[in-house]
């Protein structure tokens, strides 16, 4: 490992003043960060900061992440502290888990010498710190559990990304095959093309190659079958060498159990739906309700993004002050199933333009609320308005408690567990009054609090939980998939709050 007082790169500030010396000195720290980091990814860590991977990130979006950590905390955490830890990381035998960099840094006991201390000193401290995962085995599978994803719309393709991007050190899971139907011209190209660019999430950071012939994409190494079919009835995933994939359904053409079971009948071993399920299927929300499934649940709903957003913060709030009773307001971006342009359609108001108009509509998130939360059974009310944005959705919870809040109070317990609970990798929190829904495009959380748009009064709390109803649920259905695979990563350090 380079060392970082000999870096030609870096420049020592003499003038405190000297802001730019002071961010090319940051920028050259975060350079020799990005190599570690991979390293370590490829070999099953995965580098968090607050929750956010800082896998395949730039060095400024490595200072950013920074950033965020000192206007969130106020702590001036910086890279000269930060460093010295992830340098001692890649010299540790560390079993496959998820290391919070953020959280071990700010843990330090002597935080204060981080940028000075002995890297014995370091090393004592990670070893205390980390101490269930050195020398652990990792316990990788032989064989990576196959994954199929039926259906290639924004919620499959946002699902292709991140599995190719999240393969790791490739031992847990792979992409193996996307079934959808075969459009009109070169299907294939254009599916690739999708894939590659979007318009709301930007371009995919890998590579992608079309191999006609065989119906494949070749996704950042990874070889995925493209199977054209019309239902699960025209072939069997054995055919294709597929072995007993989970199936991630993100059609909602089937919602039922007799609908979903054909991905049963023609092989798979676990279908996840990525809608409401009806009759007894299971509604998970992950984080929330996750532990009540059991190896015998063959058909799960990964439940609605809104549904998502909202169950965290509600059984947070449940927990600490008690919920009398509310109303969830979903404020949504427009989705495919309205009409571009007036036209008909079967649903009330949905036929006028998306583009054009906020549009008044039913859901049923707060209904799904209480399938992962049954104590607020009758206790809720919803609706929603499409509004004409592409993608990042605001949900407005008016709650009446029942006992007195203070906003400053409740903001903070928020915080606290955004940062420093089990809630940590689905929450997110921002306290920044300029942010506006653009801000949160390709967020991971499932709901990110706005702390400055929080109001209370006696016993009336309003909260205002932004979400992208796209790549935040796709995250939370991933959470899903990897729980129902059986990977379950430790996440270090342990909170301390």
């Amino acid at each position: 490992m380079k060392d970082l007082s000999k870096n030609p790169d870096l420049r020592k500030r003499d003038n405190p003043d000297d802001y730019f010396g002071d961010w090319k000195w940051r920028e050259g720290i975060s350079e020799l960060m990005v190599p570690i980091i991979g390293s370590l990814y490829r070999n099953g860590i995965n580098i968090m900061m607050y929750g956010q991977s800082l896998v395949n990130n730039s060095p400024t979006m490595i200072m950013k992440a920074h950033r965020f950590v000192r206007q969130t905390e106020g702590n001036e955490l910086s890279e000269l502290e930060t460093y010295p830890i992830l340098k001692r990381l890649i010299s540790l035998d560390l079993a496959d888990s998820e290391i919070d960099l953020a959280e071990l840094t700010l843990q330090c006991s002597f935080f204060e010498e981080l940028r000075n201390a002995s890297e014995d000193k370091i090393d004592a401290y990670l070893k205390n710190s980390l101490e269930s995962i050195i020398g652990a085995p990792s316990n990788r599978p032989h064989k990576p559990q196959d994954l199929v994803l039926y259906g290639f719309g924004r919620i499959g393709r946002l699902l292709a990304r991140v599995l190719a991007e999240g393969t790791g050190p490739g031992n847990y899971f792979r992409l193996r095959a996307i079934v959808i139907r075969k459009g009109q011209g070169n299907d294939l190209l254009k599916r690739a093309s999708l894939l590659r660019n979007d318009s709301v999430h930007g371009a995919f950071s890998g590579t992608i190659r079309v191999v006609l012939e065989e119906n494949l994409l070749i996704v950042n190494g990874n070889p995925v079958k493209v199977i054209y079919a019309n239902n699960p009835q025209e072939f069997s995933y054995a055919d294709y060498g597929i072995d007993n994939p989970v199936v991630i359904d993100n059609t909602g053409v089937w919602r039922d159990k007799e609908g979903l079971r054909q991905h049963i009948n023609c092989g798979a071993s676990k279908v996840i739906l990525t809608a409401p399920g009806k009759d007894d299927i299971k509604n998970i929300v992950y984080g929330i309700n996750h532990t009540s499934l059991t190896p015998d649940d063959e058909i799960i709903s990964a439940a609605s993004c809104t549904t998502n957003a909202i169950v965290p913060v509600l059984k947070i709030i449940n927990e600490q002050y008690g919920i009398d009773h509310g109303h969830i307001e979903s404020i949504h971006s427009y989705t495919n199933d309205q009409n571009l342009i007036d036209n008909y359609h079967k649903g009330d108001r949905r036929g006028r333009s998306a583009a054009l108009n906020l549009v008044i509509t039913t859901t049923g998130a707060a209904k799904a609320v209480v399938k992962a939360l049954p104590e607020l059974a009758n206790k809720l009310t919803g609706n929603a308005i499409r509004v004409p944005t592409p993608n990042v959705s605001l949900a407005v919870l008016t709650l009446t408690l029942n006992k007195e809040v203070d906003r400053d109070a409740v903001n903070e317990h928020l915080m606290q567990q955004a940062f420093h609970s089990n809630f940590r990798q689905i929450l997110g929190f921002v306290n920044n009054p300029e942010l506006v829904s653009t801000d949160f495009y390709s967020s991971p959380f499932a709901s990110i609090i706005d702390a400055q748009a929080t109001i209370a009064e006696r016993k009336q709390l309003t909260l205002y939980c932004w979400y992208d109803n796209e790549y935040g649920y796709t995250k939370q259905v991933l959470h899903l998939a990897k729980k129902i695979m059986g990977i379950n990563l430790p996440r270090l350090p342990i909170s301390i709050s």
